[in-house]
């Protein structure tokens, strides 16, 4: 069986190209580790990589949902352990690439998520709290009563957070400490980083780049559908635009908080790969780009026994 390989790191970075090259050069098929790419329609505003883009490369845990159709990081860790077992048999090499830790450390440190009771209108009432007032409201919440979730779990995340603050309130124990971990399973951490100045140039470029798409139209699509009250409307990317539909702000005001919102949510992921997971670290910034895909190839190929 093929370790694992896992490519994370910041927004806008080069993952995605990245594990497409490398599926095909050492034979193995992405598994998506954002939290968001699982919905459909959801398609710009998260970057998600195009059918062209994919190369023929399979990709998993790619449009599976609906935006209003709850997902959690327990499902993905089922559904993700599932596919590892498949790839296994196949003998395929399994490249998990993302961004969101949390999911991807599901994986990689085995988390146990043992059945909890329910609160299903306290789980309502948080998710309209969220809808209203933004994610980093109900982040507060969780940080008065479990400031070490609250570290753990992104903003963003939002089902997450509220399921934390659900546990908590039924169970009246802290959610970071009924999480358990087990040994961890055998994988290959490559982070690919770039130095701040260059790095948020490219997600301002590539937030130029999802307005010239549609961006505007997509989250326009999502309103009429009525599902801009949903959580998964709250990720970085919807919920400024939909501030500008609303007439909250104007167009420009819109772009320039969403370009702010993703360059504070790369220095959040680059910390948190950081500081939770064993990574050897690659520098995008490498101008001839055949040769830092060498150095990374090689590495995996060097590290598979």
């Amino acid at each position: 069986m093929k370790k694992l390989l896992v490519i994370a790191g910041p927004t806008a970075v080069g993952k995605s190209d990245l594990g497409i090259r490398l599926a095909k050069e050492l034979d193995g098929e992405v598994i998506s580790g954002d939290s968001m790419q699982i919905y459909k329609g959801m398609d710009i505003g998260t970057a998600k990589v195009t059918t062209e883009e994919m190369d023929g490369v399979p990709h998993h845990l790619i449009d599976i949902k609906e935006p209003d159709e709850a997902f959690s990081v327990a499902e993905f860790q089922e559904r993700c352990t599932r596919i590892l077992e498949d790839l296994a048999v196949r003998n395929k090499l399994p490249i998990i690439v993302g961004g969101t830790g949390l999911y991807i450390q599901s994986i990689t440190h085995g988390y146990q998520f043992v059945d909890k009771p329910e609160d299903k209108q306290l789980r309502d009432s948080l998710e309209k709290d969220a809808a209203q007032k933004g994610n980093e409201y109900v982040h507060k919440l969780l940080e008065e009563v479990d400031a070490q979730a609250a570290k753990d779990i992104h903003p963003n995340n939002v089902r997450r957070v509220i399921r934390a603050l659900e546990v908590h309130q039924v169970t009246g124990i802290p959610f970071s400490k009924q999480q358990v971990q087990e040994a961890t399973r055998p994988f290959i951490g490559i982070g690919i980083d770039l130095d701040r100045e260059p790095l948020y140039q490219r997600i301002n470029n590539r937030v130029d780049k999802m307005i010239e798409y549609g961006l505007v139209a997509e989250v326009q699509s999502l309103m009429d559908r009525g599902l801009d009250n949903h959580a998964s409307a709250q990720a970085i990317g919807y919920k400024e635009i939909i501030m500008y539909l609303r007439g909250e702000c104007s167009k420009a005001e819109a772009i320039e908080l969403l370009k702010r919102n993703s360059r504070r949510y790369a220095k959040r992921q680059l910390t948190w790969f950081r500081n939770k997971m064993d990574m050897t670290w690659f520098d995008a910034g490498i101008e001839e780009k055949d040769v830092l895909f060498s150095q990374i190839k090689n590495f995996v190929e060097g590290n598979q026994s």
